[in-house]
């Protein structure tokens, strides 16, 4: 694989988390002369790696949403004078033509895409500033790429060559068998149940976990639960102010908690090794997004608990985020007409102001539908998250082409929570299960570590 970086050949690289990704981009980039580009979603992990490069005495700066005044010029500074050996940045910056301008000031060895499922049309974690990488790759004049990620089904590596445009890209998939992760499924009825199952496991588990829960009242109803019992959690949701959050993920890395009950925002980039136990207490999306969040636990490779309390009620709350996720033909209908009402100077119109003008969209459907416009030449993104009119108008029925692209994929989404639920319900091998779905060969018919195999009920239906 490092052999692969270096050759200059576009890269995936499939591995499990705590395997090492990291190590991928960085050892070839230290034999490397120039610049090396880390696109990551999350600020906290870029500024962890960047920080840990500085202290090895590397050159390495940031470009996102929290660097600004002197410490970005002094970052543009060192990257147009070619003094730095790592830039690590956000697919939204990726999408501002004046930060391209900036890098192409610099000899760029690669560019490393992390957490490359995003990219998918089909993938768990959909991130619309993903789409504009191919076209910023291009600006950049189509350097070499590294694509890491956990996870990721034929299909998903199909999509993420397509959407890069790398269609000879090389795949090496490490694969995603981890012997000591013990998975196990709890049949409970209604959230009393639930939380009665939750307080045993932590009576019966040591160490610090993570319990996940779908929603906010879910997170919140949890926390104020097991904290009457005595048992020392917080709670990690997208709506809590910046500096609570940062609080709370600091006392977890330190050990100072018995568990982090959070909503998914928690979780991506965590580097904390002895977590033991990973709770789900609502079914997640698709086994892609359980397999993610279960994967934080046991990471030093010593056992862990990866435990989903299912009650079949749950499919409601993930079907009620799947109705609102994709937008139908009225929706992009109505954002084309609010991108043409609104003006199409040069400079763009920016997402507040769509907010505004389409208060029935969410804004995270119309970033989505701006940037599907976008990538079929409806629309122009002359600077990040500002918008303009394309370079050509909408043939007839073309809008409703688009929506009926988006509604196959709410199909698929659908296909994938049955196979999560199939996946709870199901007597067989937990972790046979997991590599028939991502298409791997499982070396033995049983894992004997899960709930099934340990019950013996897995070899009585042949794995």
């Amino acid at each position: 694989m490092i052999l692969s970086v270096l050759d200059g050949q576009d890269t995936l690289a499939l591995m499990p988390t705590g395997a090492g990704k990291s190590l991928c981009y960085q050892l070839p980039a230290l034999h490397l002369e120039g610049t090396t580009v880390v696109v990551s979603p999350l600020i906290s992990l870029m500024k962890d790696q960047a920080d840990k490069l500085l202290e090895l005495g590397l050159d390495a700066v940031e470009m996102n949403s929290t660097i600004t005044g002197r410490v970005e010029a002094d970052a543009i500074e060192q990257i147009t004078d070619q003094r730095s050996d790592f830039v690590f940045t956000t697919p939204e910056r990726m999408a501002s033509p004046e930060f391209l301008e900036t890098l192409k000031s610099a000899t760029i060895d690669f560019v490393v895409i992390d957490e490359a499922h995003c990219i998918s049309q089909w993938g768990h974690d959909f991130r619309p500033a993903y789409l504009a990488l191919k076209q910023a790759l291009k600006e950049l004049g189509n350097p070499p790429v590294l694509a890491l990620t956990a996870t990721a089904t034929e299909e998903v590596v199909d999509d993420i060559r397509r959407q890069l445009g790398r269609r000879t890209m090389r795949v090496f998939n490490e694969g995603i068998h981890r012997p000591n992760l013990q998975f196990e499924v709890q049949h409970v009825s209604g959230d009393k149940e639930k939380q009665e199952a939750l307080g045993r496991l932590l009576k019966e588990t040591e160490g610090t976990g993570i319990i996940y829960a779908a929603t906010i009242k879910h997170v919140n109803a949890i926390t104020a639960f097991l904290q009457s019992q005595d048992l020392s959690v917080e709670s990690y949701h997208g709506k809590q102010p910046a500096n609570t959050r940062a609080l709370a993920q600091e006392r977890f890395m330190a050990g100072g908690m018995r568990a982090m009950v959070a909503t998914n925002a928690f979780g991506l980039g965590i580097d904390k090794p002895d977590i033991r136990f990973v709770a789900h207490y609502d079914v997640p999306g698709s086994l892609e997004a359980y397999y993610q969040e279960a994967g934080r636990a046991g990471r030093d490779g010593e056992p862990a608990r990866c435990a989903l309390l299912y009650d079949a009620k749950d499919r409601n709350t993930q079907l009620f985020f799947l109705g609102g996720k994709y937008p139908v033909a009225n929706d992009l209908r109505a954002v084309h007409k609010a991108l043409s009402t609104l003006g199409a100077e040069d400079g763009g119109v920016p997402m507040a102001a769509f907010q505004k003008a389409l208060p029935t969209v969410s804004s995270k459907k119309t970033r989505v539908i701006l940037s599907l416009l976008t990538e079929a030449g409806l629309a122009r993104e002359p600077r990040a998250s500002r918008f303009a009119m394309g370079r050509r108008k909408p043939k007839a029925g073309e809008l409703e082409q688009l929506a009926v692209a988006y509604r196959k994929r709410s199909e698929r989404d659908r296909n994938k929570l049955e196979q999560m639920e199939s996946y709870a319900r199901r007597a067989a091998c937990r972790w046979k299960i997991l590599h028939d779905y991502f298409g791997e060969e499982m070396q033995q018919d049983l894992c004997d570590v899960c709930d099934n195999c340990r019950r013996g009920i897995a070899a009585e239906v042949g794995g």
